[in-house]
């Protein structure tokens, strides 16, 4: 799959889950993409898009988010 696909369907479905459960629908979301083969840099240029989503790929790639924010500043 591509970026643009998994961030149409992971929004699609987002606006019918339940606010305390987006969350975790993402990690699972996250998880079964993983399964069907869906690689690292995949998953990394579809981060900006939506903040449940965003959280559940760093998750799942062991991204520290404030490790993320801190190159972000090296580089301005």
């Amino acid at each position: 799959m591509e970026e643009e696909q998994i961030i149409d369907v992971w929004n699609m479905f987002k606006e019918y889950l339940d606010k305390k459960h987006v969350e975790m629908a993402a990690e699972r979301f996250v998880d079964l993409m993983a399964d069907f083969g869906v690689g690292d840099d995949t998953f990394t240029n579809c981060l900006g898009n939506d903040y449940a989503l965003d959280t559940a790929i760093n998750y799942y790639l062991d991204i520290d988010e404030n490790d993320v924010l801190d190159e972000e500043e090296e580089w301005d």
